[in-house]
C-alpha cells in the first residue's frame, strides 16, 4: 500500500524525529494481510546502501502486527535493494496471529503491538531451544480515533466518552457527553456506527489499556487483543477498519496515524485534562513515548506506557510495535539475515525512513539498547 506524503505530515514526522531523539527513556500494528515479499526496490523510501550491512544472503518469513505494515514495506524494500539474494516476507494477520505462528516455529520473527505475556513466553521456549521469546521495541506510533461525520472537523473526545461510544453506552453523535466536549460544533442527531478489529490485534489491546487507564470506570472489560465491547461492526486489519470509516457516514474507529493519513481520515483530539485537547500528531505521541518506562528484564526490552498522561502536549493513545525473536535458539540458517535486517530497522536510517511515513522514530536511548541485544542473538 503506497502511503500518502504531504508537507504537513512530513513536517510532523521530522519534528517528531528531532524531539524524540532528545528525550531520555526513564529506567532503562501496507496492511493487506496478504503475503508480501520484497526482492527488489519497488516501493517506499530506499535507504542508502551504505546504511545497511547485509550479512549472508538469506530469506526471512515473518508475520503479525498490521500497524507496522507500512513500515515493513519501507524496510523490506530498502534491505532487499541493498542486499542481493535476500528476501524478507512479512504477512499481516494481526499481533495475535503473529505470536501464535512464532510459537509454532513457522516464522523467524513476529510483529506485535503488545509485549509477550508470561504464558506466551513459556510457550516460546518450545521453539527457542535453550532460550525464550523476547520483545524488541521497533516501531513507535499513535492510535487515531478516526471519524466520518459531516460538518464536524475538530472532534474532541476524552477517555470516558470514547469508552462509552465504543461500548454502545453512547449511541448518538449529539449526546450530551459529546456536546459538552465540543461546544459550538454542529453535531448531528444521528446514530454512531463504531467499527472495531475482527482479528486479535495489539492495536485493540493498546486502545483498551487506554480505556482502562483513562476511562473513569466506563470500560468494564479487561484489556486484550480480542474485542470485548458491545455492539459495533468489525473489519479485518487496520486497512479494513480504515476503509469502513471512509465509506460509512457517522462512523468512528481506531487506526494508526499512518492509516489515518493514507485514507485522509479526520482524527479526534483527546481531552486528557491538560489545558487544551491534544491533537493526534507524531510530535505529541513522541512526547509520551519518550517517557516510557522499562518493563522487561534481561534482554527483554518491553516498555510501559502512560496512557493516562495529563502532561501538556502528550498524546495518550500511543503504541509500540515489538519484533518478537528468540534470544537463543534461532535457526542457524537464518540467524545472520535476521540480525542484519533488525540491525537496519533499529538504525538511525531505518527509523528516519519510517518517520517519513507517519510513524514515531524511537528515542536513540531505546534503539541503542535494541541493537545491543540484537548483537547477542544466538
Amino acid at each position: 500500500m503506497k502511503l500518502q506524503r504531504n508537507g504537513r505530515s512530513k513536517a510532523l514526522a521530522i519534528g517528531a524525529m528531532a524531539l524524540v531523539s532528545s528525550l531520555s527513556l526513564a529506567a532503562c500494528g501496507s496492511d493487506n494481510n496478504n503475503n508480501t515479499t520484497a526482492s527488489n526496490g519497488n516501493s517506499g523510501t530506499a535507504a542508502p546502501a551504505s546504511a545497511i550491512n547485509c550479512g549472508k544472503p538469506g530469506s526471512l518469513i515473518a508475520a503479525g502486527s498490521t500497524a507496522q505494515g507500512a513500515a515493513m514495506d519501507v524496510w523490506k524494500t530498502s534491505f532487499a535493494a541493498a542486499c542481493s539474494g535476500t528476501t524478507i516476507n512479512y504477512q499481516g494477520g494481526g499481533s495475535g496471529a503473529g505470536i501464535q505462528q512464532f510459537n509454532q516455529g513457522k516464522i523467524q520473527f513476529a510483529g506485535s503491538d503488545s509485549a509477550l505475556k508470561p504464558a506466551e513466553v513459556d510457550a516460546s521456549k518450545a521453539v527457542c531451544t535453550g532460550g525464550q521469546g523476547i520483545d524488541l521495541p521497533m516501531v513507535g506510533g499513535l492510535i487515531s480515533l478516526v471519524y466520518n461525520v459531516d460538518g464536524v472537523d475538530n472532534l474532541v473526545l476524552d477517555g470516558p466518552t470514547a469508552a462509552k461510544v465504543f461500548d454502545s453506552q453512547i449511541t448518538k453523535w449529539n449526546a450530551p457527553e459529546i456536546a459538552a466536549l465540543n461546544p459550538g460544533a454542529k453535531l448531528p442527531d444521528a446514530e454512531i456506527q463504531t467499527f472495531h478489529r475482527s482479528d486479535d490485534a495489539g492495536t485493540t489491546e493498546n486502545l483498551t489499556k487506554y480505556f482502562a487507564a483513562a476511562g473513569g470506570g466506563a470500560w468494564s472489560y479487561p484489556a486484550g487483543k480480542a474485542w470485548a465491547g458491545k455492539g459495533g461492526q468489525s473489519a479485518n486489519g487496520s486497512a479494513g477498519v480504515s476503509a469502513q470509516v471512509k465509506q460509512v457516514k457517522n462512523s468512528i474507529s481506531y487506526v494508526e496515524l499512518a492509516y489515518a493519513q493514507t485514507n485522509s481520515l479526520k482524527s479526534a483530539a483527546i481531552n486528557t485534562g491538560a489545558s487544551k485537547p491534544v491533537a493526534a500528531t507524531a510530535e505529541n505521541a513522541a512526547s509520551t513515548i519518550g517517557k516510557a518506562q522499562a518493563a522487561g528484564s534481561g534482554s527483554d526490552l518491553a516498555l510501559k506506557l502512560d496512557y493516562a498522561t495529563k502532561e501538556e502536549g502528550s498524546y495518550p493513545l500511543v503504541l509500540i510495535t515489538y519484533e518478537i525473536v528468540c534470544d537463543k535458539g534461532n535457526k542457524a540458517e537464518t540467524l545472520d539475515t535476521l540480525k542484519s535486517f533488525l540491525t537496519y530497522t533499529a538504525s538511525d536510517a531505518g527509523q528516519k525512513a519510517v518517520g517519513e511515513k507517519g510513524y514515531v522514530p524511537l528515542p536513540k536511548t531505546v534503539t541503542d539498547k535494541v541493537n545491543g541485544v540484537i548483537a547477542t542473538l544466538a
